[in-house]
């Protein structure tokens, strides 16, 4: 059974930190930065065996050199030449073998045309898994920098498709900004509701608000719900409607919390 805990970065990054009892390995996802990495490995005596890589944004990649000159770890990410540091590209349908767990390469460009995602099928004793970077956040998703809204409305999509008890690591601690957009967005949705109130409190305690899991995020993010009538309703007393597909509901709806 793997161990998952968040090791903070920057103002709001989450690397995540991969353990399994009885080993010394490890594997961290996304490290953009190397110090607060190389403090948790010294402190625990841990070997950094594995590094995974979402995407190639410095705040995702930027500390991996620094990792590499004190643990020689093997690199897995995209086939994206602008990430030096890799030692294996991988694709969607490859998998990649972490510590002893199995985790399936899926493709899900939108924030940047290169971004995959790392998913775990459930086991006996846990859970499915899936770490995300920035393409889904709990309660929101990533800005479209490279990619279009067709292809990350596509990228949610599969996403939103795996178990519903698949829990969601994504990569920065932004739930509640998300979510307030969220409430403007879908105002009568009382799951939503009810889960802004339980993130505020965890926010009050400094606790992390993720991982989500994507049964949750079905029910309250509005980027994966881009296909109800209610978010189409908003749209339109907001002046903001441009159609009422799902995909074209979607794009409307990003471009909206863009400027939220």
């Amino acid at each position: 059974m793997l161990s998952i805990e968040p090791i903070h970065a920057f103002s709001d990054n989450y690397i995540w930190l991969l353990t399994r009892a009885g080993s010394r390995d490890c594997a961290v996802v996304d490290p953009g930065e190397a110090a607060p990495v190389l403090r948790v490995l010294e402190a625990r005596g841990l070997r950094l065996d594995t590094v995974l890589v979402t995407h190639h944004h410095f705040d995702h990649v930027g500390g991996i050199p620094e990792l590499l000159a004190q643990h020689p770890a093997r690199v897995v990410g995209p086939h994206n030449p602008a990430i030096e540091t890799l030692t294996e590209r991988v694709a969607a349908g490859d998998r990649v073998e972490v510590l002893g767990a199995t985790f399936e390469v899926l493709e899900v460009p939108g924030h940047t045309l290169d971004h995959i995602a790392f998913y775990r099928p459930a086991t006996a004793d846990q859970a499915p898994l899936l770490f995300c970077g920035d393409t889904l956040f709990a309660g929101g998703c990533g800005r479209l920098f490279e990619g279009s809204p067709a292809q990350m409305h596509d990228s949610l999509g599969q996403l939103a498709a795996l178990p519903g008890e698949t829990a969601v690591y994504c990569a920065h601690e932004y739930t509640q900004a998300n979510l307030r957009f969220a409430r403007a967005a879908d105002p009568d949705n009382a799951a939503l509701q009810a889960r802004e109130e339980e993130v505020a409190q965890r926010r009050a305690q400094e606790r992390p608000t993720v991982p989500s899991n994507i049964a949750l995020e079905r029910a309250t993010n509005p980027f994966l719900r881009s296909g109800e009538a209610a978010l189409v309703d908003t749209l339109r007393r907001q002046g903001k409607w441009q159609g009422d597909d799902p995909e074209t509901v979607f794009a409307a709806l990003r471009s909206w919390k863009d400027e939220f």
